[in-house]
């Protein structure tokens, strides 16, 4: 269980982590990620944020039912809302990434997005209710 737990954390973390850093980049004002260091270090958080989103809803269920957490039913609509946020949350991410050139501004709209936002309160309960 250990392992999945771990994998959940690692995902949390790298989402974190991104959206930490996109906040960073956001208040720099730059018009092009390809004129600054930071803007290297954008397209690495970028991408680890899609793969901290990718299955992300699928790795809870699976420490869900391992964890054999109850009420069942509302942890299964509660992962469902989790699905939605994180697939909603992805496009968007990957949208952004496929840009030949991100600004601060774009990045500062994709941290204001509500499908990215809500994701982010998703994972404080969920990671909470998991024992996270």
């Amino acid at each position: 269980m250990s392992a999945l737990r771990d994998d959940v954390k690692s995902r949390i973390d790298a989402i974190e982590e991104s959206y930490e850093f996109f906040l960073a980049y956001a208040a720099q004002g730059l018009t092009d990620d390809r004129a600054s260091k930071s803007g290297g270090q954008l397209r690495l958080f970028l991408q680890k944020m899609e793969e901290g989103l990718d299955g992300l809803a699928d790795a809870f269920r699976v420490l869900v039912s391992a964890n054999g957490s109850e009420p069942a039913a509302a942890w299964q609509d509660m992962l469902d809302v989790l699905d939605r946020d994180a697939s909603a949350a992805l496009a968007a991410v990957r949208l952004v990434a496929a840009r030949e050139a991100v600004s601060s501004q774009l990045i500062d709209n994709l941290n204001a997005n509500i499908h990215l936002r809500a994701l982010l309160t998703d994972l404080f309960l969920v990671d909470d209710l998991t024992g996270g």
